[in-house]
């Protein structure tokens, strides 16, 4: 094996088919929620100060890029995912001269600073949306407004626009009486959707965009940016809008029809993204831009990420974070495993020629993976399941995401009370399908927020074992905005930081592994072995080229608590023989592998990477 800079990986390799291959195409993003990262003025949410008082821990642990969830000014009615103004931080956060800190600090550890972009929607409290309640203001058609219905009284049940419902619970449509008309919100009421038809709306995005670059940001995650282009018919109307030529789809069980196939990966998403490419990113160097992506295929994906077309250079996807379940999240179903490498599998196939691919289990709308798909019933499952789940992951290929607290083996929240949640989505939910529709009982919603609801994620990150895991000082005049997971006490950075045992060593070992080797960052993925129930294999391969050494790794993971016989296809790439210093990494250490290795089986939770 070749080392290699990570910035200069040779064009003779190829990535996403950019000519020079993009500087991320090795590196690795670590996603901080500043409210739950960490708080220095005990007010009992993490601010932009914490992230700086951190930032040696990220660079220690080898990451390349942060992900801030959203730190601008807004109402917190979506935990800053409505914004009230985009060039200005709450002061829940600090300032921005704590975000001018931030980004000058941040770059001299060499770690790029990546902002959280909302634009399908702001807060209802954004000057914009304010100003539109005018009809005769210019920001008038700045949003999606809307009459009622012929003959229905404006404001009164039925008189909706159309049948949409909100993804948040309820009508996807708020009346306004100093208008007179109502607006759309595929979230929170408080979230309404903006007109990106409008092209004043898209050069003010577009000029917000630029001012936070200028200022020295390295890129955007952008927030469900494949909901900004709607469809509607020659008249412009809605689907299911009164006189509409586009009929809208049947009421479903909470009594509302889905706007998703309406809204996501519309005609004009293509247009809107290669016209902001041009008016923001064009002639800059060192960006990253990552889209978030409901609705949106594997096979869309290949073109947006295509570096011809000029629009995104990645995308969320969410198949396989969206398919254990029965119908909608609060009914979630055991893992079916040949099922999620079936899902992978598109998704690694689909990129295999041009575009790029993002990996990830866990983020801030996601539970935690070790208790989702892991073992978090006793110390050693969790270690181990963490460790194999990560394994897997960072071994795709494609850029990796770390959610904070993931290289910890972090665990959901474990709450057993509704009175303890503070997610918007939770408790609407509980609310729409408990009391309102009556569609799930109490027992079944509890179960389900349990184990798919956000505030999973989203408890204090666990800096050590003492009252409020390091979070906030343990006199803190007040308490955490949400509880932290009492199990902090036995997972924690503090405790981890030194144990070449733990999970984060476990993650440190996965991120090198990645900037060093090549056939790790862009290598061929190949799918063995598809039908197994317990083990996920596949295979890595890059052919040798000018300054780099090419290579193979077969990678096996037991992805369940028992000892499972190797399967065939993964079995006969071994059989003649594995010895230690063919082991890249391992979840039991490289002498265990090579043994389990020459018995054909794999303990709980051990995963391999073998290089053929």
């Amino acid at each position: 094996m070749t080392s290699f800079n990570r910035e200069t990986l040779p064009d003779a390799v190829r990535t996403n088919g950019a000519t020079p291959n993009p500087w991320w195409s090795n590196a690795v993003v670590y996603q901080i929620y500043p409210r739950s990262f960490q708080d220095t003025n005990g007010d009992g949410f993490g601010d932009l100060k914490g992230i700086t008082s951190r930032l040696d821990y990220l660079a220690d642990l080898g990451v390349d890029v942060l992900w801030l969830s959203p730190v601008y000014k807004s109402p917190q009615d979506d935990n800053g995912y409505d914004i009230s103004d985009y060039q200005d931080i709450d002061p829940l956060f600090g300032t921005l001269d704590d975000m001018d800190e931030l980004l000058a600090e941040a770059h001299k550890r060499g770690l790029k600073i990546v902002m959280d972009l909302v634009v399908n929607h702001t807060s209802d409290e954004h000057a914009w949306f304010e100003a539109s309640k005018d009809k005769n203001d210019p920001h008038a058609d700045w949003y999606w407004w809307r009459p009622a219905r012929p003959g229905r009284e404006p404001g009164t049940p039925g008189a909706e626009p159309n049948q949409w419902g909100s993804y948040f619970g309820g009508s996807a449509w708020e009346y306004s009486p100093e208008r007179g008309e109502y607006y759309l919100h595929q979230f929170s009421k408080k979230q309404p959707d903006l007109n990106w038809e409008n092209p004043a709306v898209r050069r003010a995005v577009y000029d917000m965009m630029n001012w936070w670059l200028d200022r020295g940001v390295d890129g955007f995650r952008m927030d469900v940016i494949t909901l900004i282009s709607k469809r509607t018919d020659a008249a412009g109307r809605l689907p299911g809008e009164a006189g509409s030529e586009i009929e809208d789809l049947p009421v479903g069980e909470e009594g509302y029809s889905n706007p998703n196939p309406f809204c996501a990966d519309g005609p004009r998403q293509d247009e809107f993204l290669a016209e902001m490419r041009r008016e923001v990113f064009d002639g800059r160097d060192g960006f990253l831009t990552v889209g978030e992506a409901p609705g949106i295929t594997a096979a869309r994906n290949e073109h947006i990420t295509d570096p011809a077309n000029g629009e995104l250079d990645m995308l969320f996807l969410f198949e396989h974070v969206d398919f254990d379940c029965e119908g909608v999240k609060w009914k979630p179903l055991p893992l079916d495993l040949p099922r999620l490498k079936s899902i992978m599998a598109g998704y690694q196939t689909a990129v295999a020629n041009v575009g790029w691919a993002s990996l990830f289990t866990g983020n801030h709308d996601q539970p935690r993976v070790v208790s989702r798909w892991g073992d978090d019933s006793n110390e050693t499952d969790r270690v181990l399941s963490a460790k194999a789940w990560g394994l897997v992951l960072h071994m795709h290929r494609g850029t990796p995401y770390v959610y904070q607290g993931e290289e910890l083996g972090m665990t959901n929240a474990h709450f057993t009370s509704l009175d303890q949640y503070r997610d918007l989505e939770s408790l609407n939910a509980y609310r729409q399908r408990v009391e309102e529709a009556k569609v799930q009982s109490p027992e079944s919603m509890m179960a389900g927020i349990a184990a798919r609801g956000r505030d999973n994620s989203r408890t204090p990150m666990q800096w050590d074992g003492s009252a409020y895991a390091g979070f906030t000082a343990p006199d803190a005049p007040v308490e955490p905005w949400i509880a932290v997971n009492p199990n902090h006490a036995e997972i924690n950075a503090a405790g981890e930081f030194d144990d070449p045992d733990s999970v984060y060593s476990f993650y440190k070992q996965l991120i090198a592994l990645r900037h060093s080797d090549p056939v790790v960052s862009a290598g061929d993925w190949e799918l063995i072995d598809a039908a197994d129930p317990h083990v996920y294999a596949f295979t890595r391969t890059l052919a040798a080229a000018p300054g780099v050494t090419g290579g193979r790794l077969l990678v096996v993971a037991n992805l369940s608590g028992r000892t499972v016989d190797l399967p065939s296809d993964a079995s006969a790439l071994v059989a003649a023989g594995v010895t230690e210093p063919q082991i890249a990494i391992a979840t039991y250490g490289a002498s265990h592998a090579v043994v389990s290795l020459a018995n054909r089986e794999l303990d709980p939770w051990e995963a391999v990477v073998v290089r053929l």
